[in-house]
């Protein structure tokens, strides 16, 4: 009875604490910026999550409680300040054009997030880093800056390599999710990418999803597309059991 008693406890416990997702202000550079972390448990591996061009929404939230729940730490981050969640086009032009024409920003942002993910206790040797759209073309580029952990995913993300980048320095599988319909990133930057890893040897897969385009996991979007989202999702979750340990 002690026994089962005990069991009820820590399975309470541990459900408790995979539903307090809690913001969280950190500073980079002096600008400050509002990320989201939630855990089923202290030592559980680590989902680095980065935002599409929306900033960081309930979106994000809703994918990192999908996460806790099958035992995964979430660490969402901010690319665009506290506050600073766009809703106009225009604006969400302005901010990720702004990102693409000055990467050592995007990658002080990147380093200042993953430090605010290890002060919460996140655990960065275990982890993987996965992100959606305008966050999948940020997670390529934490790929490209030797950053070294478990794996890179990119849910329809940008797949170009920029000018004078390669990815050489590599440490970590590549994940590659995309829609052969993706007018943003076409078919071309898909073989070019494929193409590049090869040239490395980093370990990659890339998976296109016939009729999927851009944005096809963003629910209530006109590119959404349930077939496909689904099975990029079970795609992920495969590869996260296969590559973090437990």
């Amino acid at each position: 009875m002690r026994v089962l008693m005990s069991l009820v406890l820590v399975l309470v416990s541990t459900a408790a604490y995979a539903a307090a997702g809690t913001n969280v202000s950190y500073m980079v550079d002096g600008e400050v910026f509002e990320g989201y972390y939630i855990t089923p448990a202290p030592d559980a591996p680590l989902v680095f999550l980065v935002h599409d061009w929306d900033g960081l929404t309930e979106y994000e939230v809703k994918r990192a409680s999908m996460l806790a729940k099958l035992g995964y730490a979430v660490f969402c981050a901010d690319m665009y300040g506290t506050g600073i969640r766009p809703t106009e086009k225009k604006e969400k032009k302005k901010l990720t054009r702004g990102l693409y024409a000055d990467r050592s920003r995007m990658r002080a942002l990147l380093s200042g997030a993953l430090a605010a993910a290890k002060a919460q206790g996140a655990h960065l040797e275990n982890a993987v880093a996965m992100g959606y759209c305008f966050g999948g073309t940020v997670v390529l580029e934490l790929a490209r800056t030797g950053r070294e952990m478990k794996g890179f995913v990119a849910f329809h993300g940008g797949l170009a390599i920029p000018e004078g980048q390669d990815y050489s320095e590599t440490r970590g599988q590549v994940l590659v999710l995309h829609g052969s319909a993706d007018s943003v990133s076409p078919m071309d930057d898909f073989a070019e990418l494929a193409t590049a890893l090869e040239e490395e040897d980093v370990k990659h897969e890339m998976i296109t999803y016939g009729g999927a385009p851009h944005a096809f996991t963003v629910y209530d979007s006109l590119g959404y597309r349930e077939d496909a989202d689904k099975k990029s999702w079970d795609r992920f979750v495969g590869f996260l059991a296969a590559t973090l340990r437990q």
